[in-house]
């Protein structure tokens, strides 16, 4: 006869598989941030557009980047009661507004007409112009002999990009690829400006100041459009605002914090090889989802931008190679 069970004996949970080795979970943490950085902004450009189907473009915009920091705000103060307390003010205002007003709201007017890959395409040229802003204005550090190649193959392909929207877009497609160069200078000098400016363990902090002055911006300039004008917002589809609820939690909040922490763990060039990624994303998917056409010459830009900018994120690898195949030989 098997003894009565005791009636105040707790149920065991089932025993718990050995902890993975502090590495291998590292390990995984720095792949799914990178998976994340490459999938979500790889797809942003696919969301804005179906955004731009019932929302105009400033006004889209401000309401991502002002959900995002509501949305991060509230996150950060179950960290502590003033998250954003000794912040430098002016540093936060003026890359929020460079960086989410100027670059990205001058991204999302342009694809009003400009097809989403290729938008993707010119603003993977960032670390392109964040190379000669930093030579000419910031730092003054030369660029090396492969980064300078790889300066003049990306802008070969932006100019070949740029000729075939002119010759089949007029100058309405001029105005948007205008638009498109603003929004890649005013991105670089965001960079550049609020680099060094906080420490790591604040750089969450920065990202929701800056989404919040950004977005303050960006309602600013929907106003002086008239976009508020005859506004339904019961006339947005669901699609939309789906869309816009990924632009502002995994596009803003979930692919930059992942970058901010992936920056932490990695080198900065190597973090930044998703320029080259994202671009490829973006193009399949606009020509799949949105049926966007790709053309020879538009292929044949793709080529020459990302090429030039794997050449300027990876010309320290590559004259390493060089050095040692010399060594070697």
């Amino acid at each position: 006869m098997r003894a009565p069970i005791a009636a105040a004996a707790p149920l065991e949970a089932p025993p718990r598989p050995p902890p993975m080795p502090e590495s291998a979970a590292l390990r995984l943490r720095i792949a799914l941030a990178f998976l994340c950085i490459l999938v979500v902004w790889g797809t942003t450009y696919l969301a804005i557009a179906i955004v731009l189907r019932d929302l105009p473009p400033f006004l889209s915009a401000a309401m991502r980047f002002l959900l995002a920091a509501a949305l991060l705000y509230g996150l950060l103060r179950l960290q502590g009661p003033r998250p954003m307390a000794g912040l430098p003010t002016r540093t936060v205002i003026v890359s929020g507004i460079l960086l989410c007003g100027l670059g990205n709201g001058f991204t999302v007017f342009a694809m009003q007409g400009v097809p989403s890959g290729i938008a993707a395409l010119l603003n993977s040229t960032i670390p392109i112009c964040v190379t000669l802003l930093d030579w000419g204005f910031f730092s003054r550090r030369r660029p090396s002999p492969w980064t300078g190649i790889g300066l003049v193959v990306g802008v070969g392909g932006v100019g070949l990009i740029v000729s075939q929207t002119a010759s089949t877009a007029g100058l309405r497609g001029l105005g948007y690829m205008l638009s498109l160069a603003v929004a890649v200078t005013a991105w670089s000098i965001g960079t550049l400006v609020q680099r060094g400016a906080v420490p790591r363990q604040r750089l969450l902090a920065l990202g929701c100041g800056q989404f919040a002055s950004g977005g303050a911006f960006l309602c600013l300039v929907a106003l002086w459009r008239g976009e508020f004008a005859g506004l339904d917002l019961g006339a947005v589809a669901p699609a939309g605002w789906l869309a816009l609820a990924f632009l502002a939690v995994f596009g803003s909040i979930l692919a930059q914090s992942s970058y901010l922490w992936l920056l932490t763990r990695w080198p900065a060039e190597k973090v930044t090889t998703y320029a080259v990624v994202n671009p490829v994303i973006a193009l399949v998917l606009g020509s799949l989802v949105l049926d966007e056409p790709v053309t020879w010459s538009s292929t044949a830009g793709a080529a020459l931008v990302l090429g030039g900018v794997a050449l300027v994120l990876f010309e320290q690898q590559i004259t390493a190679a060089l050095r040692r195949r010399s060594s070697q030989g």
